[in-house]
């Protein structure tokens, strides 16, 4: 009995051992996708463009796949390539993200939608890193990011649906619960 609790124990443990390796080694994906739905849902609230943020993300992103791509890379002119091209392809991106900013492109789009076009612009820069890096991590990041655009827009055109539907399940759930517990209460007088 006390074998089998301990054991347990070390299971429980060393799966937590590992989850928080696993937490540590994805920590700067995690904080990148963090970062850019944090950028998306501030914009929306205080519809107020956040110009630096943006350009700062895309600089992390391009620092993140240098990093995680530092060890992997042979030493000297292999990583001097590393950071050249990865200085040329945000740079790119960094452009493009300030013609979107642009007052006359800013005319045609509401703050919200160029919160949605900047992380969509971000997701294709770090998917295509990761392609060019031949790193699945980063590419999987990017798609988060893009999955991330019509995600974001859909809770927002349905968060009153979202809401109605969560007061439902509350109200069933508590309905479901009082049902429950009177049953038990019959059965407790039955016996």
């Amino acid at each position: 009995m006390i074998d089998s609790e301990l054991s347990q124990i070390t299971t429980d443990e060393s799966r937590q051992t590992q989850f928080i390796g696993f937490l540590w080694q994805n920590f700067p994906y995690i904080a990148v996708l963090v970062l850019a739905i944090f950028g998306v849902a501030y914009t929306n609230i205080t519809q107020q463009h956040l110009i630096g943020y943006w350009e700062f993300l895309a600089l992390a992103v391009g620092v993140v796949c240098v990093i995680t791509r530092w060890s992997a890379t042979e030493p000297g002119e292999g990583r001097r390539r590393l950071i050249l091209t990865q200085v040329l392809h945000w740079a790119t991106f960094l452009i493009t993200m300030n013609i979107v900013l642009l007052p006359g492109v800013q005319k045609m789009l509401p703050t919200p939608a160029t919160s949605l076009v900047l992380l969509m612009l971000l997701a294709l820069g770090t998917f295509l890193a990761g392609v060019n890096l031949w790193s699945l991590p980063i590419s999987f990041l990017g798609l988060l990011m893009a999955f991330a655009v019509p995600a974001i827009a859909w809770l927002k055109q349905s968060a009153l649906f979202l809401v109605l539907a969560a007061m439902l399940f509350i109200g069933l759930g508590m309905l479901f619960w009082r049902y429950q517990k009177g049953e038990r209460n019959a059965a407790t007088f039955e016996s």
